[in-house]
């Protein structure tokens, strides 16, 4: 799939930026040859010093991945400054912002949504390779079209669980697992509760557990306390709130895995009630996710002073992949 190239352009017209991440940036793009429309990812040699693992990582983990939920990598090129992974291009926005703009939101909507998340990830999981940063700006529709799939994106902390024992703390704050905070070794389980997360957020529009003060915010997810709070969840069916509750158990032995997740009857059976909830959702989702991107809203330093407290982790020696000059982590 690598191809050694002297010069990009030769390859493809590069046209507008569509984001930028701490050591890359990512352009539209239209190959020469075939016309095709790409997501490029540049990323400078020199910015890779030190940090070849965690994208040789990255590299690793997409040219083993195939389906229909997950952006795919299509190309990698090289040049003596660059680079270049030329990405499938998603082109219906982020997931908050189409479910604001429908104007109709149903459970049943937010448990199809779900649905194709969790095939995505067991999909993962049976490769061996845990995301480690689902949350919604990661989750993109394909097209601007009324059924278009969700896809997951962005696979800079994604790990292949053959590499050895997790214990790097990365994620994102709001999303992160009471395992993966206390540092003790992780695995699958981990993608399973931001699943969780995520899920909740879908259903009321605010996150389960939220604190302007991160050590607070780690406190509640360590404690994994929760609420489904009136009125907010007075319309909300017993099947949804337990299946997430089954993804947001403490002990990650005894957490649903996706395989069990996708057996839930409010992901395969008919228990996802079709009440119109998209009055509420979308106002709360726009009230507690506007902050300028709620992603930036977490202090990265108090999650290190967090993590520092508790002392070296096993992986102590190996690249802080979650450090605030990875783009992946968006704290």
């Amino acid at each position: 799939m690598e191809k050694n190239t002297e010069e990009i352009g030769t390859v493809y017209d590069i046209k507008e930026k569509l984001g930028a991440g701490a050591f890359s940036e990512v352009f539209l793009a239209q190959e020469r040859g075939s016309q095709r429309l790409v997501a490029l990812k540049c990323i400078p040699k020199k910015a890779l010093r030190g940090k070849e693992v965690a994208v040789e990582n990255e590299i690793a983990v997409l040219r083993k991945v195939h389906h229909e939920n997950i952006v795919a990598l299509e190309n990698i090129h090289e040049t003596p400054t660059h680079l270049y992974l030329a990405m499938q291009l998603v082109t219906g926005g982020e997931l908050f912002d189409r479910i604001v703009a429908r104007g109709h939101y149903t459970e049943r909507d937010a448990s199809c949504l779900v649905r194709q998340v969790l095939g995505a990830v067991s999909y993962l999981h049976q490769l061996g390779v845990v995301h480690r940063d689902l949350k919604p700006e990661n989750l993109l529709y394909a097209s601007p079209l009324e059924d278009a799939k969700i896809m997951i994106t962005d696979f800079g902390l994604s790990k292949l669980e053959s590499d050895g024992v997790m214990a790097t703390a990365c994620g994102t704050p709001g999303y992160v697992a009471p395992e993966l905070l206390e540092q003790k070794p992780y695995g699958k389980a981990v993608d399973s509760w931001a699943l969780g997360v995520i899920s909740y957020i879908l259903l009321c529009g605010y996150p389960p557990f939220y604190d302007d003060n991160d050590s607070e915010l780690f406190a509640q997810i360590l404690k994994g306390e929760f609420e489904f709070d009136s009125p907010y969840w007075d319309d909300i069916s017993d099947s949804a709130k337990d299946f997430i509750q089954q993804l947001l158990q403490r002990d990650p032995e005894t957490r649903y895995t996706c395989e069990q997740a996708l057996q839930h009857p409010w992901i395969s059976g008919d228990t996802a009630l079709d009440k119109n909830i998209h009055g509420s959702v979308s106002e709360q989702i726009q009230k507690n996710f506007a902050r300028t991107q709620w992603k930036r809203a977490f202090n990265a330093t108090s999650f290190l002073r967090h993590i520092t407290k508790l002392g070296q982790g096993p992986e102590a020696d190996e690249p802080a992949e979650g450090a605030p000059e990875e783009p992946s982590g968006d704290w």
